[in-house]
């Protein structure tokens, strides 16, 4: 009898998922988008989901199977969605009528991950606009000048662990993600760690927890995207609960405390409590005089009276920060460094910059920051390169026509619900934007040459009103530790250095496969 229930219900699920097949094929061909033919169960992201490419790269091929169009169609699993090539269309839904697609997907429901799902990042609405404006203040320039001296501080533990540890090859991964691990307890937490000498504390191992997918979680996150409504009624998890409480408690205890002994510390939990009394004000700032080409500009403005939040609210802003801060940040780090080691010559131009800068200024400041030019096409450039961003995922909330993806063709109704993708890293990868995409070349970035860049062809920290809030944080915590390392060593090639990088087939993260591997040598 249980043999007869199985059989039943494997032979239901092969139906509906060939049903869902034919049907989303029959979809964008009906309404004249072109699209690839997927597999089974799949879709598009078969080499992805089986780990043997990453998933930009299946992303990417489908981008570049019709240059010609504005948008095509592609099939994540049993998910139809829209794929916008064209740097114009992604400037009018993200932009010019953005109310139409104010709200990400919910990749992980607040009745499945309540943290997670309850951070700005999933939030949808109203609640969004208002918990973007509440925030807002927290990110501005004026307050990452306070927390740049945590920065410094743990930029240099980072240097001086490293000058004891020139004679081996190192995992720069495991550098970079404690040093965004630390920055992150640091200007977060308001706790001081350095996980190069205590490489077992709670904080780092809790959040490795996070980033660290079993096989049963990346089950359950399939099983998510693809029955999701039966995945709440089951309570399916994806983060393990007691990573999620560790975080939640911290906070909690954290603004406890310091209410109770008027305690103030310039980081996030601070400004959070701020926001939660309606003190955390909005300030004019000067973006002229910002830290870098990438900073995204706020577009939302406060209207009327804040609204109230509760602590748990809270809770999942200073979640997410961890999340966003902590592997994201690393990545793009780790990808420059590898750069570096590959092209000698730009690293040596690099340095020649910093020295020439510390003849004219004592130390790195918020301030001064920005007259390291070099420096920041560096980044951009690796922006460009290695974008942890992939894609700026929308879902449709009220009906929209988009043109005709060619000459010819007829326009595309989108409904509400629907999913797009705009495209980022296929399209800071694609020679129609950049020429010779795949060389590693940070004068495009240069005051001679960034007015060239298309707009809306360069988009790391997104586009539009739900841009990412904290760009100046991430190019501050990445410049400040490139200076150092730059300042300190030189960046060589090593035995275990990959030439050219390929991406490892795992997530949604950017590493290379095999790893970033350096050996380092102090510089008189």
């Amino acid at each position: 009898m249980i043999a007869e229930i199985v059989v039943f219900l494997f032979t239901t699920l092969i139906a509906y998922f060939l049903y869902s097949y034919k049907k989303f094929h029959f979809h964008f061909k009906e309404r004249g988008v072109k699209y690839l033919p997927g597999i089974p169960i799949f879709g598009n992201v078969l080499k992805s989901t089986i780990l043997k490419k990453h998933i930009w790269e299946d992303i990417d091929v489908v981008y570049k199977a019709f240059p010609d169009e504005k948008y095509v169609g592609f099939i994540e699993a049993i998910t139809p969605i829209i794929l916008i090539r064209d740097p114009e269309l992604i400037k009018t839904i993200t932009v010019k009528d953005f109310d139409h697609f104010t709200d990400h997907r919910a990749f992980f429901p607040e009745e499945i991950e309540p943290l997670f799902g309850g951070s700005i990042f999933m939030m949808k609405g109203d609640r969004w606009r208002d918990m973007r404006t509440t925030l807002s203040p927290a990110f501005t320039g004026s307050k990452m000048r306070h927390m740049m001296p945590f920065m410094l501080e743990i930029s240099e533990n980072i240097v001086n662990y490293l000058k004891d540890h020139q004679t081996k090859d190192i995992d720069v991964g495991e550098v970079m993600r404690r040093y965004t691990n630390d920055v992150i307890a640091s200007t977060g937490f308001g706790l001081q760690v350095n996980s190069l000498k205590d490489k077992d504390n709670e904080f780092y191992k809790t959040g490795q927890n996070i980033f660290t997918f079993t096989f049963m979680q990346r089950f359950w996150m399939f099983f998510l995207a693809v029955f999701p409504e039966l995945s709440k009624k089951i309570g399916v998890k994806i983060f393990p609960e007691e990573t999620t409480k560790f975080f939640e408690n911290l906070v909690l205890r954290t603004m406890e405390y310091r209410e109770k002994n008027n305690v103030e510390r310039p980081d996030m939990i601070q400004l959070l409590m701020e926001a939660s009394k309606g003190t955390l004000k909005h300030t004019t700032e000067n973006i002229e005089n910002d830290v870098g080409f990438a900073t995204t500009e706020e577009i939302l403005k406060p209207q009327g009276k804040v609204r109230e939040w509760t602590q748990n609210e809270l809770v999942g802003q200073v979640f997410l920060f961890f999340i966003a801060g902590f592997e994201s940040s690393a990545s793009v780090m780790v990808m420059c460094i590898h750069e570096l080691a590959l092209n000698y010559d730009i690293q040596e131009k690099l340095y020649q910059e910093i020295k020439e800068f510390k003849k004219r200024n004592s130390k790195l400041t918020h301030d001064n920051v920005i007259e390291l030019k070099y420096l920041d096409s560096v980044l951009n450039e690796t922006f460009r390169k290695w974008s942890p961003a992939l894609v700026m995922d929308r879902v449709c909330i009220k009906p929209y026509d988009l043109p005709p993806p060619r000459e010819g063709g007829k326009p595309y109704r989108v409904n509400p619900g629907d999913i797009i993708y705009n495209m980022v890293n296929s399209i800071h990868m694609d020679p129609k934007y950049y020429s010779q995409p795949d060389m590693f070349d940070p004068d495009r970035f240069s005051d001679e040459n960034k007015h060239k860049i298309q707009p809306f062809t360069f988009m790391p920290f997104g586009m539009g009103p739900r841009n990412c809030i904290g760009s100046r944080f991430a190019l501050l915590e990445l410049k400040v530790i490139l200076y150092d390392l730059v300042s300190n060593f030189k960046i060589l090639k090593c035995a275990k250095t990959t030439d050219p990088i390929v991406l490892l087939p795992k997530d949604f993260n950017i590493k290379a496969k095999d790893g970033t591997w350096v050996k380092l040598e102090a510089r008189n």
